[in-house]
């Protein structure tokens, strides 16, 4: 999909989800972030590189939400130039399998691009994750039907309009977000299957024994540094983790590997570690039942 696209999707797991979603695209995806992240300059020029855009709450400084006009001005930009924007509807970041109210910045930034005569389309997306905890998960990534501007009946300017559109994106969202109680494992499964191929199981075992071996250190390390600190955010956190201190594990056994054997086929271990550490994940993984 090309743009002047805007992605409305909920918002269950931090920038994971933005992170996820920009892996599949081609063409670059620009997020909207919780504003109180750019309060440092340092993080502010990373997340603004990222191509994230800060959006302030109330809860973050009523000082600050001059600063919204500044980045929905930025997406109409964006938009005039066919990019295509990412927007987490719920305004907030929960790990739950639950659609949560709709704020109206979405419907905002719609209204706003079709009265600019911008051919702005809008596909809302559903986000499930089968854990927010485990290494291993499946992500259903359940897209809608594009949301026209012919769909709306009232005048674009009035507030009758903003909320005919959160009306027609929820009804779109409640088909696309799973709605399961924490506690309810029979729901997990019906929704993310675990059928898994046997034959393919035996071959990754002995490599997906070796990966959890190499690579226990490093990711047990973190989660016991992340675990009781990040709440809503682990998983993000995790992978933002693991992004940066991978490369210098990987050198680090490497390193140790030539140091006990003297051997320059230690170097094989640069390729070797993330083979096995993807077997794991293949040995691991489930595969997810769709929905429709």
């Amino acid at each position: 999909m090309k743009g002047p696209l805007l992605i409305a999707a909920n918002h269950p797991n931090s920038f994971l989800d933005a992170i996820i979603l920009s892996s599949l695209y081609k063409e670059p995806i620009y997020s909207l972030a919780r504003g109180d992240a750019f309060a440092n300059k340092f993080y502010s020029k990373i997340l603004t590189a990222l191509n994230m855009l800060p959006v302030y709450r109330v809860s973050e400084g009523v000082e600050n939400l001059d600063h919204n006009y500044t980045t929905f001005d930025a997406c109409q930009q964006l938009f005039i130039e066919n990019k295509i924007v990412l927007i987490f509807s719920e305004g907030r970041c929960i790990n739950e399998w639950h659609l949560r109210p709709l704020k109206k910045g979405t419907a905002r930034l719609a209204m706003t691009a079709w009265m600019n005569n911008i051919p702005l389309k809008i596909i809302p997306l559903g986000i499930n994750y089968s854990s927010f905890r485990k290494f291993g998960k499946v992500v259903n990534l359940n897209f809608g039907n594009f949301i026209p501007k012919e769909a709306i009946q009232s005048d674009l300017e009035s507030g009758k309009a903003l909320n005919e559109f959160n009306d027609l994106l929820k009804s779109q969202l409640q088909e696309l977000v799973y709605e399961i109680k924490k506690d309810d494992t029979a729901s997990l499964k019906k929704n993310f299957d675990l059928k898994q191929n046997f034959l393919k199981r035996i071959l990754l075992f002995i490599p997906a024994v070796v990966g959890f071996l190499l690579h226990a250190p490093l990711y047990y390390a973190l989660i016991l540094t992340i675990k009781n600190r990040a709440k809503d955010h682990f998983d993000s956190i995790v992978v933002g983790a693991l992004f940066l201190f991978y490369p210098i594990y990987i050198l680090l056994i490497v390193l140790i590997a030539f140091l006990l054997t003297h051997n320059v086929y230690s170097l094989l271990l640069l390729v070797l570690m993330p083979l096995t550490a993807l077997s794991l994940l293949h040995f691991k993984s489930i595969i997810p039942k769709q929905k429709n």
